[in-house]
């Protein structure tokens, strides 16, 4: 809201922010986990042909042959703990900021855009090193799983945390940093833009406000799927630099996500015999933050790793505008489930806290 329409009325504290975002963002997050799952196989299937294809045949699959815990629930323990610190920190940070921003008489449509920038930098500290973790758990399924080889085998969430810092570094527990960002600070940015901008509208219509159970979800899922598809074409080149696979992996280059997959080809020029050359390894990026849902065509172009841009470029010179947007009907489908589902929670237990704890209007602060 802005504060002509009463946002300067309707500030809750801080900590209300806070409570109801980790409530509703880890809910949400729980509620697409199986989706999640999916995608992250499709990902990082590192067969070909991939075993796993459309949604709804790689859903029953998994469902089949895995069970729902240790299967399309797989890394549910690293994702909640990241996801709860990750949106409280997220909500506590955007408040905090988009409120200073209004106050300073910045334009409500800017503030609420770099708010969504500063909250998801400050969650991306907590969430990506989970996301780490879980998209490891995802792809592994259980520990000695025979139905999919994904080049990881822990024991648990514990082991994996223990088995990372040992033998890759703490460091790797970040690694995606940067790739996650490119994608999830616009998104984040745009997504509570609009969200704010309809909830504006949504109490202007209803003059109150309580604006009722229908417009809390539209207004959230038509800011998260709108986001969705405008942060498309990052997705789709974030995505392919993930699920490409390097014929020849450079060792000193650094990625954003590896799963390795022993491909079990020979060595065609060995050197002077010293030691027995190690087989070589396929590489594939895996994504650390949400499940991105383009798959790319067979005999895509790779892209160079080092610039979006010159992704961006490189896409639209060889697939054109639709290369772009390439599943962006799934990615719609996915933000706006996961955006409605997580505001709504967050206004609902907001409410709720203002009911068991009741504060002042003149104590909030403003």
């Amino acid at each position: 809201m802005t504060p002509e329409n009463g946002e300067l009325e309707g500030r809750p504290p801080y900590i209300y922010s806070m409570i109801a975002g980790g409530v509703g963002g880890t809910t949400g997050d729980m509620l697409m986990h199986s989706l999640d799952t999916v995608k992250t196989r499709q990902q990082g299937d590192p067969h070909f042909p991939p075993k796993y294809t459309s949604l709804g045949s790689s859903y029953y699959t998994i469902w089949r042959q895995e069970g729902i815990r240790r299967g399309l629930y797989g890394g549910w323990l690293p994702a909640m703990m990241g996801s709860f610190p990750g949106t409280v920190l997220f909500f506590g940070s955007y408040e905090w900021s988009k409120r200073h921003m209004l106050d300073y008489g910045i334009q409500s449509h800017v503030s609420y855009l770099m708010a969504g920038f500063i909250g998801d930098f400050a969650a991306s500290v907590v969430y990506v090193p989970s996301e780490v973790l879980k998209t490891r758990l995802q792809l592994q399924g259980r520990f000695n799983n025979p139905f999919f080889k994904s080049g990881y085998n822990y024991h648990g969430t514990f082991d994996a945390v223990r088995t990372i810092i040992r033998t890759e570094g703490f460091s790797e527990l970040f690694s995606g940093y940067k790739a996650t960002l490119y994608r999830d600070l616009p998104f984040s940015a745009l997504q509570f833009m609009f969200y704010e901008q309809f909830q504006s509208w949504a109490h202007e219509y209803k003059q109150s406000r309580e604006i009722g159970v229908r417009l809390e979800l539209l207004t959230g899922a038509a800011g998260g799927g709108l986001a969705g598809v405008l942060t498309c074409p990052l997705d789709v080149v974030k995505t392919r630099l993930q699920t490409q696979i390097d014929a020849v992996p450079t060792m000193n280059k650094p990625k954003d996500r590896l799963a390795t997959a022993v491909s079990g080809l020979k060595d065609k020029t060995p050197k002077q015999p010293q030691s027995p050359p190690p087989p070589k390894r396929q590489t594939r990026p895996i994504s650390t933050s949400s499940p991105s849902t383009h798959t790319p065509r067979p005999g895509a172009i790779p892209l160079d790793e080092d610039s979006i841009l010159k992704g961006l470029r490189l896409i639209y010179k060889t697939e054109g505008i639709g290369g772009w947007f390439r599943g962006v009907g799934p990615r719609f489908v996915w933000t706006s489930v996961q955006s409605g589902c997580m505001l709504f929670l967050y206004q609902t237990v907001l409410r709720q806290l203002e009911v068991w704890l009741p504060v002042e209007r003149s104590e909030m602060p403003v």
